[in-house]
């Protein structure tokens, strides 16, 4: 009889412990805490939140406002169980992913989550006025993050990698100068020399791919001696060809040149000619003027006088000729 009730009792036991177990497994898993306390969420556990109603917030060891909020975050934390509103925190500085994810620019940032919905909360932050806002469910007017803002989006995630690069950089920038004495701008060195490699393999990579993906004509492969030679042989035909353009060009000068000499000659014997012809007639219109003055016979006169008008005769005569 002592034995039936010992194996029962123990029954019992194992049964309590291994719900006990499974509670707190499922408890641990949905990252919710007893008697309403803080949640915190981290890289790990952040999808949580895509699931009911949740208030979270952003914020920084180092940050004063941070620190200030905290109690009051804490007392929220405890309250909001009865609206069956979960409150959770983020370590930014543990989490620079989740930071990146939610965009998030200052410190502390407080965003409202329902079944995937995302919200900014901007209102006052004292315990009264969050627990009126999700009570009153004045989330409801607050228009949600667009689609291409939304963290659980694929460029969001890719943009959170980055965030969390550039927190792992800056941890080993610190390990270098503290553990190591590397000087600042040792350090900056080695990581302008480390980005100039990353680069240029990056690049060699990329052309790679796309020449695996689009691989050239075989019309288009081609050695560098070849190219070259291709390109010597293009210069040499341009220059044939300045060469005989060059050719032409003067030619055409000495054509252009000759003919102009041609015309010049015509226009030359075309103005002899005329002057020949206006010099014929002058001469055919003295001699008319001259041919009066002969039929006109002189009054007789003295043997004395006969002398001077022959020599006035004369003397009229030789200009005329000279014409």
């Amino acid at each position: 009889m002592h034995s039936t009730s010992h194996f029962v009792a123990a029954s019992c036991a194992a049964l309590l412990l291994l719900a006990a177990t499974a509670q707190s497994a499922a408890a641990a898993q949905s990252g919710l805490q007893p008697g309403g306390k803080l949640i915190e969420l981290d890289e790990d556990n952040w999808h949580l939140m895509l699931q009911g109603e949740w208030m979270i917030e952003f914020f920084a060891p180092w940050c004063p406002a941070c620190k200030n909020l905290a109690p009051t975050w804490e007392r929220f934390a405890r309250v909001a169980k009865d609206v069956q509103v979960q409150v959770a925190k983020i370590d930014v500085t543990t989490s620079p992913s989740l930071s990146g994810r939610f965009f998030v620019t200052a410190l502390p940032t407080i965003y409202h989550v329902k079944d995937g919905e995302f919200r900014q909360y901007r209102g006052a932050r004292d315990g009264d006025a969050l627990l009126y806002f999700v009570k009153k469910q004045q989330w409801q007017s607050i228009e949600p993050l667009s689609a291409w803002k939304k963290p659980d989006t694929i460029h969001m995630s890719v943009l959170s990698y980055f965030f969390k690069l550039s927190h792992t950089l800056k941890d080993f920038n610190g390990r270098l100068q503290e553990e190591y004495g590397l000087p600042t701008w040792g350090s900056y060195a080695l990581f302008a020399i480390a980005t100039i490699f990353v680069g240029a393999a990056l690049g060699l990579l990329l052309v790679c791919l796309v020449d695996f993906v689009y691989p050239p004509k075989k019309s288009q492969r081609q050695s560098f001696s070849e190219s070259q030679d291709n390109l010597t042989e293009g210069l040499e035909d341009l220059a044939t060809e300045e060469i005989e353009d060059d050719g032409d060009a003067d030619e055409n000068e000495d054509e252009q040149r000759d003919s102009d000499e041609e015309e010049q000659e015509d226009d030359d014997d075309e103005e002899e000619d005329s002057e020949e012809q206006s010099g014929d007639l002058a001469t055919k219109d003295k001699e008319a003027d001259i041919e009066p003055e002969k039929e006109e016979k002189p009054e007789p006169k003295q043997a004395g006088d006969a002398a001077p008008e022959k020599t006035e005769q004369v003397r009229k005569r030789k200009p005329r000729k000279g014409d």
